[in-house]
């Protein structure tokens, strides 16, 4: 384990160093830019989580078809993951080994790969079957729900705590 850090460590501090890490470090107008067009992508994830989340919870739009609703709400999730990935790796870059050792940030990415796989497995098998049970629905939707909003917090946290 002490190997893996010790690599992660300098794999971190060599990122600093490329150019497009420096690029973002110096550019007084790429970062709020990024942040920005991160912030969007944190709003496509969120709210196509809330509503297929809360339609599994029977909250929202509970006379359509389960998949009718959280199909449009996963390509959301997707492109909305697809951009912060994008923007977040090159404001990580710039400062990725003071941000790696943050524990905000740290429990920020455990939720996000935990939320993402769970929303891409479970809620995905749950969300498109012909026929679920409603217990089984609505229990599905409570969890990927704390996931994601759990995911936002910790979001919140680290930008507040930084």
């Amino acid at each position: 384990m002490t190997h893996l850090l010790s690599v992660m460590e300098t794999l971190f501090a060599w990122m600093e160093t490329t150019s497009i890490a420096r690029y973002v470090a110096e550019s007084p107008t790429l970062t709020p830019w990024l942040s920005a067009i991160h912030l969007l992508g944190f709003t496509l994830v969120t709210g196509g989580a809330l509503v297929a989340n809360l339609r599994l919870l029977g909250v929202l739009f509970p006379q359509q078809p389960i998949s009718d609703v959280t199909r449009p709400a996963s390509s959301a999730i997707l492109l909305g993951l697809a951009i912060s990935l994008l923007t977040g790796a090159l404001l990580f870059s710039s400062r990725a080994t003071t941000v790696s050792a943050n524990g905000a940030f740290q429990i920020k990415i455990l939720l996000l790969v935990a939320a993402t796989i769970f929303h891409f497995t479970v809620h995905r098998s749950v969300a498109t079957r012909a026929s679920v049970g409603a217990q089984r629905a609505r229990a599905t939707g409570a969890i990927g729900l704390s996931l994601w909003v759990s995911l936002a917090v910790a979001a919140c946290a680290f930008i507040l705590l930084e």
